[in-house]
């Protein structure tokens, strides 16, 4: 190729890359106008078909926005101003986040059928986002409320991608317990109980007060979910073990606070059988007592169990 030839060359790849990059930073814009357009017209209770149309565009724009930066990211940059293509690939990467910030925004201020759609594709077009990490809480309701068939196989793929996300790790365990998947909500409980020990850090976006009602929520759950594991297979000191440490959180549920006594008082019972302590039956009488004072289904058999344990504690020196 001769002088001339080069030079034409030079000047269409340039001209293309700059082409390339009015076209992410116009869609950027447009894709921020969309999102104030969206804000001000629910300030204003707009109409359904309005709202419906500012959302449509949000959703178009973060898509194509997101695709352009990412054209440019993949693309050599300008060797003859290192500090510069530097600068703008960072500015890529920030448009990008944008675009999932934009559809997690709209998300969230919106009806469950839209939430789900729109969190939907934000799980498509990165799977692994920041958004997506604080968006489960609502998006799993979201899923619940139209009635999906899909929660769990949902929750079970995002965990691959936030394995430390409690919201996650407490509906898989709840859900497990709830069809009597006994190893699989053990295998939850006990890794939801080993995060919030580890005291980890709020993620970007939540408080601190949030997280801690978040923790006090799923902790005690899933230390009597592990507990009734536990006892249903006999481990009895494991049993015992997480079944007191559940009881703290089961204060203000009643059938919780009743179960987790009931399986103590029989844990504390057997554990007493096989060491010989006469302490330890009494001991397991006593929840067993505080079991049958609340009103529920197991009051009757915790009441017989109570005096079946005192009876044989009796008969001990």
């Amino acid at each position: 190729m001769n002088r001339c030839g080069l030079w034409m060359a030079a000047l269409f790849i340039a001209g293309a890359a700059v082409a390339a990059a009015q076209d992410v930073d116009a869609s950027y814009q447009n894709l921020q106008d969309a999102v104030a357009k969206l804000g001000t017209d629910q300030k204003a209770q707009a109409g359904a078909d309005v709202l419906s149309a500012d959302v449509a565009a949000v959703k178009k724009l973060a898509g194509e926005t997101s695709a352009l930066a990412r054209q440019e990211i993949a693309k050599p940059g300008d060797e003859s101003d290192p500090d510069a293509a530097k600068k703008r690939l960072e500015d890529l990467h920030a448009i990008d986040t944008y675009t999932e910030y934009a559809l997690y925004a709209t998300a969230v201020q919106s009806d469950a059928p839209v939430l789900v759609d729109l969190i939907g594709t934000l799980e498509k077009q990165n799977p692994k986002s920041k958004y997506l990490d604080q968006g489960y809480q609502v998006y799993l309701a979201a899923l619940a409320k139209t009635g999906s068939s899909k929660i769990t196989a949902i929750a079970d793929k995002a965990l691959l991608s936030f394995p430390q996300n409690p919201v996650l790790l407490y509906y898989l365990a709840n859900s497990a317990a709830n069809r009597g998947q006994s190893d699989r909500a053990l295998t939850f409980s006990m890794r939801l109980i080993a995060l919030w020990n580890s005291h980890p850090k709020p993620p970007e976006g939540v408080s601190e007060a949030d997280w801690d009602r978040q923790r006090d929520a799923s902790l005690g759950p899933s230390y009597y979910m592990a507990g009734k594991v536990y006892a249903a297979s006999s481990r009895w000191v494991d049993a015992d073990k997480y079944l007191r440490a559940a009881l703290p959180f089961a204060k203000g549920n009643p059938a919780m606070q009743a179960e987790a006594l009931f399986q103590l008082g029989i844990a504390n019972y057997n554990l007493g059988k096989m060491t010989m302590s006469k302490a330890r039956i009494l001991e397991g009488a006593q929840f067993s007592e505080q079991c049958a004072a609340i009103q529920g289904a197991r009051t009757q058999d915790a009441w017989k169990n109570a005096q079946v344990m005192k009876a044989e504690a009796a008969k001990m020196r």
